[in-house]
């Protein structure tokens, strides 16, 4: 299974960084893309040597992660992510997305009839079912509400790309025990 990341200059680093530390510990190929080969979050952390969203073949991906972050508003006006996320949508692949960007997905219809969480404050009328808890799953749809659900929307991720075997090995190789 592969998984594409897609970031912009104002991502949640944390809501971006543990979701790709933990998919990539869980032996998950895993590719970070955005417009620029270097990116920054919203609390000024540098990422280097990002592939270039127009260079990537999305389509030979079989999950898209979006972080939240002030980014999604970059993300929402560029018509390659939106035509991306379009594509994972529609094809009914694994959509992840975390805070803000579960937005995007509301504002484009792809949370009508679904049940989903995103940051509390932006949450809308986008014809589905809001969850105030941490992450929600439904179907090939994973959101999160907040940088602090960060490790369990990874876990989520990983769960419903690799299954339960793969998620609990990585979780006692990095000593979470519950």
């Amino acid at each position: 299974m592969r998984v594409l990341a897609l970031i912009f200059d104002g991502f949640e680093e944390l809501e971006a960084t543990a979701p790709f530390s933990l998919i990539r510990r869980a032996g998950i190929e895993l590719s970070i893309a955005s417009n620029r080969t270097d990116v920054i979050g919203v609390h000024f952390i540098h990422f280097m040597d990002i592939a270039l969203i127009n260079e990537v073949n999305y389509k030979e991906y079989d999950a898209l992660l979006l972080p939240g972050g002030p980014h999604y508003r970059f993300m929402e006006d560029f018509g390659y992510a939106i035509e991306i996320i379009k594509y994972f949508m529609e094809h009914k692949k694994i959509v992840a997305a975390i805070c803000a960007a579960p937005t995007i997905l509301g504002r484009l219809g792809y949370l009508q009839n679904r049940t989903y969480t995103c940051f509390t404050c932006m949450n809308e009328d986008f014809g589905g079912t809001y969850v105030n808890q941490k992450v929600v799953v439904d179907d090939n749809l994973i959101t999160a509400r907040s940088a602090a659900a960060s490790k369990e929307f990874s876990y989520e991720i990983i769960r419903k790309i690799a299954g339960e075997t793969v998620l609990q090995t990585l979780r006692k190789n990095i000593y979470d025990e519950e």
